[in-house]
């Protein structure tokens, strides 16, 4: 599989699962306090982490990483904690046909961090793009 085709085809599974985790996230959180179901949501991820890792001998000595790029997946992991927790409590309460759309709007959020904070640039048919992601979002939403 080429390059191009390789981080599309994983970007869209990303969005297959991320659906997937919205439908029974609402689900789950209906039965189980929103902070609970983080919780276990979180040790499912890590043992299938693992397994992964272990399946395809990437494991690496801690020593031998940078520095940086373990402080910046530490900020990640908090981050994405933070989201996580907000995101079922947002389920837990409200309906997730709302809910997921404002969630998306991270995709817009992460193209104006990475014009700001990457130096990044988008051309006019993205900026289009994301403007029109965010008049979905406010939509569907509100």
């Amino acid at each position: 599989m080429n390059a191009e085709l390789s981080w599309k085809f994983f970007a869209l599974g990303s969005a297959v699962f991320a659906a997937m985790t919205a439908i029974f996230g609402k689900i789950g959180v209906s039965e189980i306090n929103s902070n609970v179901a983080t919780f276990l949501r979180t040790i499912v991820i890590l043992i299938i982490s693992a397994v992964w890792i272990t399946f395809r001998k990437d494991w690496v000595n801690p020593t031998i990483m940078s520095s940086k790029g373990i402080i910046f997946l530490i900020l990640s992991g908090i981050a994405t904690g933070l989201s996580w927790l907000c995101y079922y409590k947002a389920l837990q309460i409200g309906d997730v046909s709302k809910v997921a759309p404002i969630d998306k709007l991270s995709v817009v959020l992460v193209v104006i961090f990475a014009i700001i904070f990457l130096g990044e640039s988008i051309s006019l048919k993205s900026g289009l793009g994301i403007a029109l992601i965010t008049c979905g979002v406010l939509i569907i939403a509100w």
